[in-house]
């Protein structure tokens, strides 16, 4: 939430974040690293060592990445995968930290003198994983660079359907409001459903919207943070990175009677190059990480 912050301050546009990519893929370069590097990753990730991530990590590659049901419940998977250059080798350590605690796929490639067939690998990896939503993410020039020796990936794949749909014909448009203080006006989805898990507190409304799942099946839910001013997101977004459990003290538990709910039909699309956030942040490590999310 810290990067979350310090990106949206720099941006005006839609903003696309997963903790979790981040948490993951520094989590496997914490892994492999030492002395200084080391230090400043465990530092940004608030982790006294390395067991702590992999604890992490193994938790929720294990527990709350577990699929799902393609007929009745919401799919949710997770994929991690490490390509090193032919120049290096994986050390047995590392191997076993990549395969029992990440489960991630890892491959040796010729990064310098097949650049173009090393791109291609690693973006229908990320094609596969993602079930076709991600297609050529990693440049085929990336790798032209002979300091590359290294590729870390994260993909997260999630399909769901609200457990109460919303009517198409009562699709409306209305404005919606940008951080540049213009609006827009853009298809809302509208509810005729009375009573939603929903709460208020100083300054936001915290909604909550469940998926269709099946009776043995963990609930998984989307939470809208809306911010009572216009120009109240930057606010809200400092008490989420700042107020530790922020986020699990204002889940709202009770259903109330509301009145329309009007939610605005969104696909969003974000990329960034995370090291200059990351060293601004106090992680100046030698390494290049790229993050984009649709």
């Amino acid at each position: 939430m810290t990067l979350r912050k310090h990106i949206l301050q720099n941006n005006t546009c839609n903003v696309v974040l997963s903790p979790v990519s981040v948490q993951l893929v520094l989590g496997l370069v914490a892994a492999g690293s030492e002395s200084e590097t080391l230090k400043q990753l465990l530092s940004f990730l608030k982790a006294e060592s390395t067991d702590e991530l992999n604890s992490l990590a193994s938790h929720l590659v294990n527990h709350v990445f577990t699929g799902g049901s393609p007929s009745g419940g919401p799919i949710l998977s997770l994929a991690n995968g490490v390509w090193i250059d032919k120049s290096l080798s994986f050390k047995p350590f590392f191997s076993k930290i990549v395969d029992d605690v990440y489960k991630a796929a890892y491959d040796v490639l010729d990064f310098k003198n097949k650049a173009n067939e090393a791109a291609d690998k690693v973006n229908a990896w990320i094609k596969k994983e993602t079930n076709g939503l991600f297609k050529d993410i990693v440049p085929r020039d990336q790798f032209d660079d002979e300091t590359t020796k290294i590729v870390f990936a994260n993909a997260i794949y999630f399909k769901g359907l609200w457990a109460n749909k919303f009517d198409m014909l009562n699709t409306r448009k209305y404005d919606f409001h940008l951080l540049d203080d213009s609006s827009v006006h853009v298809p809302f989805m509208t509810s005729t459903i009375t009573h939603y898990c929903i709460s208020a507190f100083d300054g936001f409304k915290v909604l909550q919207l469940p998926y269709k799942h099946e009776t043995d099946m963990r609930d998984i839910s989307m939470y809208f943070f809306l911010p009572d001013a216009k120009d109240g997101l930057s606010t809200l977004v400092d008490k989420l990175a700042s107020e530790s459990g922020f986020l699990e003290r204002h889940i709202p538990s009770v259903m109330e009677r509301v009145g329309e709910l009007r939610i605005p039909k969104f696909k969003m699309s974000f990329g960034f190059e995370a090291s200059k956030a990351l060293k601004e942040l106090g992680v100046c490590a030698q390494c290049t990480v790229h993050f984009r999310k649709t």
